[in-house]
């Protein structure tokens, strides 16, 4: 006996999207899919609503027939989006695995607004996940009132992916008990979920598959079984390649985060990203750009991730409280607050970089100053 699950309609809240502080990646990015969406004659896998070939120039960018530019939603080689794209169109889910802020989060949800028209079917993965997030849990009301029936259960975004040959998402699976982690197995395995409380399953339709994220640098992680992790296919995403290649991210993202908060454009605001991001690269690679000064890492990531938040945090700065032109000023408290995680041990290690190197660089006086002064 199979159960059928009604989708779920959810209702635009008034003020239309644009309200929206941070759309869904569908939304944000609508126009660019359904150009692609129309000029896309190449054989589209089950329920997709483009084709591999199309979801790949989606994200990694391009110019269309008609003269459609697609911008990059994600920087970096080709073959690994590839990859990502053709295992979703097989029956094997995806992992995609990598250290804090290599865009494993944006790479999972842009996946499934190119692949199923919807990012939303996310579960998020932490330690106090329960297997119902996964699997279905219950209206207690109904149920006490009626006992298990199919107007009491609740579906998880997963069940609702496999009724409904969708993609779903999971975040952060290793953050998630191991037991419930488990869950999975027989979904990714069978292509089934049981409800044996009505003697029954849902069976996933074609055009269901599942987008995991995990990192393993994060403390109190759950290490993924061996039977899970084979029912995966893993792509381990890397940190950006070079400084241009970071440099480029981290604007690309900027301009799009101040866009929606409303922010004006930094005129020369790159060679300040270009600072911070030398900075977070030097300190994270244990050695100066040029190779000739070994460096201690603080405790921290300085992830892209955290390079983008605080150009964004600086950008804020300088046009709130300066004259809208981004400087050293603008990011050094940012910067600061990202590299000294253990105030002991990481505080040592930037008054050192400060002193060994920043001061000794060729044009870099003033972010030399900016820096000390907040890190008296």
């Amino acid at each position: 006996m199979s159960v059928s699950v009604e989708p779920t309609t959810v209702e635009p809240k008034q003020g239309g999207q644009g309200e929206a502080l941070r759309p869904h990646a569908e939304d944000a990015f609508a126009g660019e899919l359904a150009a692609l969406a129309a000029q896309d004659d190449r054989p589209r896998p089950a329920r997709w609503k483009l084709s591999p070939w199309a979801v790949a120039t989606y994200l990694l960018g391009g110019t269309l027939p008609d003269g459609t530019v697609i911008t990059p939603k994600y920087v970096g080689p080709r073959r690994l989006v590839e990859v990502a794209v053709t295992t979703l169109a097989t029956d094997r889910a995806l992992l995609l695995l990598g250290v804090p802020g290599t865009a494993k989060t944006w790479v999972s949800e842009h996946l499934a607004a190119a692949v199923s028209g919807d990012s939303t079917l996310l579960v998020q993965g932490t330690a106090g996940t329960p297997e119902e997030a996964i699997r279905y849990g219950w209206n207690y009301a109904q149920l006490l009132a009626n006992g298990p029936s199919r107007d009491a259960l609740v579906p998880s975004p997963v069940m609702r992916a496999m009724a409904e040959g969708m993609t779903a998402r999971v975040e952060e699976l290793t953050r998630i008990p191991a037991d419930v982690q488990d869950s999975l197995i027989t979904i990714l395995s069978e292509k089934t979920l049981p409800i044996p409380e009505l003697g029954s399953e849902v069976q996933a339709v074609r055009g269901f598959n599942l987008i995991a994220t995990a990192n393993d640098r994060d403390r109190g992680v759950n290490d993924l079984s061996s039977a899970l992790r084979r029912r995966f296919n893993t792509v381990v995403l890397p940190l950006p390649e070079s400084v241009e290649a970071e440099v480029d991210i981290v604007s690309r993202r900027v301009d799009q985060i101040g866009r929606s908060l409303d922010l004006p454009a930094a005129p020369d605001g790159i060679a300040e990203i270009r600072r911070v991001v030398t900075v977070f690269r030097e300190l994270r690679d244990g050695m100066t750009s040029d190779g000739r000064t070994k460096l201690k890492s603080p405790s921290g990531t300085l992830s892209t991730a955290e390079a983008i938040s605080v150009v964004t945090n600086g950008l804020a700065l300088a046009s709130h409280f300066g004259d809208g032109v981004l400087r050293a000023g603008d990011v050094a408290a940012g910067i600061l607050g990202a590299v000294v995680r253990d105030p002991a041990a990481d505080r040592v290690i930037w008054q050192e970089y400060l002193e060994a190197v920043v001061r000794e660089r060729d044009g870099w006086k003033d972010f030399y100053r900016a820096c000390r002064e907040v890190s008296a």
